[in-house]
């Protein structure tokens, strides 16, 4: 939860500061420019275009141990220079990174490259130092990876320019002129921002899990409250294949930054057809992972979250909160995902008295307003993980009309002795306070889809549900039972639970 109207996302963990910077120096890109800036030493003298000669440029790739060019290839690249290409992307990036510095001369003469100051950093300087330094070098790799193969910007272009060759260079103009950097930038911009997003709030990918690129195209194109039991259009197929490969195109050139893990869109799919068209949900696992997988790594997650602040953006990390009080704490909790509350919780309580934190956080766990049912779980939840020194402050609310239902729940659960058994309509008002942490406050009617079957087993084991859930003296009675009636898959269930639901409305009322 916000306390302004900036965009925020849900916090990721990152490790520590010193790990990253082992990251960044392993990463091929920084590792090859500043090979690099060290080969450039005192000084290299440019062209007067300010590249590096002919010459120099096959010195340049012995030092970074690049095996030339073999002589079959030479012709292929000679005209494209794709053969120097891992060279001479290193060398730019190593000059915008300032790990090489290039100072102008006087007159006709050529201007001459040195190693920056930056390589000082990398070497004397601190985790702090080597992760500004990684930074210029993602940044340059973003930049790069907007702009796709010159045969792809051409395209079309080429197919109808004059067969003698001589419309290739008016082609290769104006497709360049066409080409929209800006709409490149947002378009990546975006990819990063919602893979972010899915590494932050799937479990399965915060844990390292790769994602199918089809449901990362998916995530571009498909609104946010698109209804996911509706079947895809043949025009977002079309639309999510696309994306795709564009994204491909794209990510290839990331890896070698550091900040991402991808397998790439299998060659091979490209010749099956001209237009693939991606159903992601009628693909099987192994077949899905041809169409490409990508993962942020760490050090990629602890980049794009550097951009997310710039940008404006509330990209809180798991452990901001170890010093807020019980009451900040429980607030901000109940908008992160599930695992991320739990892992915060746990920084909180760690090295604070247990008696004192518990009495803390149950203090905060209570209200009527529409999230305390949200903190009172996630109070549970946290306790969960203390000793037995919290049970003091545990059995002090055991008659509380709040936090009594939670209270035996922790210390039944640790076979505490002498504790008072429930009484009916403490179980109800329990069952109401757990289902309503589960709603969306900003819809409380509303349940989530896994609900259903929890709500039917409820409805299956007591006889005469809402005959007495409607009476339970709950703010939230009412969202809950609306929440059953819609998810509730017995249409006879679900018409009561309205009725019910109106009784308890009009009650309140």
């Amino acid at each position: 939860m916000t306390g302004d109207d900036r965009p925020s996302m849900p916090p990721v963990r990152l490790p520590a500061e010193a790990e990253l910077a082992r990251d960044a120096l392993a990463a091929p890109l920084l590792h090859r420019a500043a090979a690099l800036a060290r080969w450039a030493g005192d000084g290299v003298r440019l062209t007067v275009g300010g590249e590096l000669p002919a010459d120099r440029l096959a010195q340049a790739r012995d030092a970074l141990g690049l095996t030339a060019a073999r002589p079959s290839d030479e012709a292929a690249g000679a005209e494209d220079g794709s053969g120097d290409e891992p060279v001479t992307d290193a060398w730019r990036i190593a000059v915008e990174s300032g790990l090489v510095t290039i100072a102008p001369q006087a007159g006709d003469e050529e201007d001459v490259a040195t190693a920056g100051e930056a390589v000082k950093l990398l070497t004397a300087g601190g985790p702090g130092d080597v992760l500004d330094v990684w930074r210029d070098v993602w940044g340059s790799a973003l930049a790069l990876a907007l702009v796709p193969p010159l045969d792809e910007l051409v395209g079309d272009l080429l197919e109808t320019a004059p067969g003698d060759g001589s419309g290739e260079t008016e082609a290769a103009e104006a497709a360049e002129a066409e080409w929209d950097v800006e709409e490149a930038a947002d378009f990546l911009d975006a990819a990063l921002a919602n893979l972010y997003l899915l590494t932050a709030t799937d479990p399965a990918v915060t844990a390292g899990a790769p994602v199918p690129l089809p449901v990362l195209a998916a995530s571009m194109v498909l609104p946010d409250d698109a209804d996911g039991l509706e079947p895809p259009t043949d025009a977002v197929l079309e639309e999510v294949s696309e994306v795709m490969m564009r994204l491909d195109t794209q990510l290839r050139g990331l890896e070698a930054a550091g900040a991402v893990e991808y397998r790439p869109v299998d060659e091979a799919l490209l010749l099956e057809a001209d237009e693939q068209q991606v159903a992601t949900e009628e693909l099987e696992d192994e077949e899905l992972t041809r169409y490409g997988m990508v993962r942020f790594t760490a050090l990629g997650l602890y980049g794009e979250r550097v951009r997310l602040l710039e940008a404006g953006v509330e990209a809180p990390l798991v452990g901001d909160l170890a010093g807020a009080d019980a009451a900040e704490v429980l607030s901000a909790v109940c908008g992160y995902p599930e695992e991320s509350a739990q892992a915060e919780l746990e920084q909180w309580l760690d090295g604070r008295p247990v008696a004192e934190a518990a009495r803390a956080l149950l203090s905060a766990a209570r209200g009527t307003d529409v999230l305390a049912p949200r903190r009172r779980l996630l109070c549970q939840q946290g306790l969960s993980v203390v000793g037995p020194e919290a049970e003091p402050a545990l059995r002090e609310v055991l008659f509380d009309p709040e936090l009594g239902g939670l209270a035996r729940v922790w210390l039944s659960e640790r076979g505490a002795q002498d504790v008072p058994p429930p009484d009916e309509e403490l179980v109800f008002w329990l069952t109401v306070d757990t289902l309503a942490a589960q709603l969306d406050p900003e819809d409380p009617a509303v349940a989530p889809p896994e609900l259903g079957e929890l709500m039917a087993g409820l409805v299956a084991q007591h006889s005469g549900f809402f005959d007495k859930a409607w009476r339970v003296d709950h703010p939230a009675t009412a969202h809950v039972l609306e929440a059953m009636a819609r998810a509730h898959p017995d249409r006879a269930t679900a018409k009561a639970a309205r009725k019910a639901a109106y009784k308890a409305r009009s009650r309140q009322s």
